[in-house]
């Protein structure tokens, strides 16, 4: 990242606005990722395929992948463009440690890879 502060939001925060529908949660990883383990509410958006133009702009974007980083990138990108983007610390990898709701696109237990 360029060195910018970029707004931070808990895991536990993150599931109550998005569950509540009064932020759209982005999953920025790669869809073998996602198949594995995602929150329900959110909605997959590969980081390369972020594009501000096409982003939804009805609620505020909080975005996530495994740990941050991804996630932290295309916060900078969407907010560069004016989004209210908001990162989710420590990604899916502390939505898992804290026991979140998770969904998988298989039969075995939702985990994040």
């Amino acid at each position: 990242m360029s060195g910018s502060t970029i707004p931070e939001t808990s895991v536990a925060e993150a599931h109550r606005r998005a569950t509540d529908g009064e932020a759209l949660l982005i999953d920025v990883r790669e869809p073998e990722e996602w198949a594995h383990g995602h929150a329900e509410a959110a909605e997959l958006l590969p980081l390369g395929a972020v594009d501000p133009t096409t982003v939804p702009t009805d609620r505020p974007l909080l975005v996530v992948c495994r740990s941050g980083g991804r996630s932290g990138r295309a916060v900078e990108v969407l907010r560069a463009q004016g989004l209210d983007a908001t990162n989710v610390t420590g990604g899916m990898t502390a939505w898992q440690q804290a026991g979140l709701p998770m969904v998988n696109d298989g039969t075995d237990a939702p985990r994040v890879v």
